[in-house]
């Protein structure tokens, strides 16, 4: 009897994950991108959240899909001030000519077949005066609601925001 509940969970477990493959997120050159931190290690943990947002956004894609994501530049909102690094990272926004910009190639799949592909230019000039629901804590909140608005407007999905804290 155990072992046919194993057995039974196991199927569902296989099926699920047949039934969403996933979203793949790829860095081409992070080192060369516009603007990203000069220190190593907040630009791994940018880049590990930006590969998260990208992960959790393609969870609302239909079923069999699989989303690939190259993205090729990345220009932050604002701008590092080099002269406070030292004690945190500190950006700069002042509306300007700083606004969140990103270059990507993806590829979207449904069960293995490739159903669309595009290059994109995603970019939020007026970045300072919209509603953004993204906690004022969050260091990636522009690049986040810049992402979700390609993202809805791309593949017609409803993107869930977190409410306001």
């Amino acid at each position: 009897m155990k072992t046919t509940r194993t057995f039974i969970a196991g199927l569902a477990l296989l099926a699920s994950s047949a039934a969403w493959a996933g979203t793949e997120v790829h860095f081409t050159k992070p080192e060369q991108f516009t603007d990203l931190s000069f220190d190593q290690t907040e630009r791994d943990k940018v880049l590990k959240d930006l590969t998260a947002h990208f992960e959790k956004l393609g969870e609302s894609l239909k079923p069999g899909q699989t989303l690939k994501i190259e993205v090729t530049d990345l220009d932050m909102a604002g701008r590092e001030n080099p002269a406070l690094r030292p004690t945190q990272d500190f950006r700069v926004m002042n509306g300007q000519a700083d606004w969140p910009r990103m270059r990507l190639h993806y590829v979207l799949e449904q069960d293995g077949k490739v159903i669309g592909s595009a290059d994109a230019a995603l970019s939020d000039m007026s970045y300072l005066t919209r509603i953004n629901r993204y906690s004022s804590g969050d260091k990636l909140r522009y690049e986040k609601k810049m992402i979700d608005d390609w993202f809805s407007s791309t593949f017609g999905t409803q993107v869930k925001r977190p409410a306001r804290k």
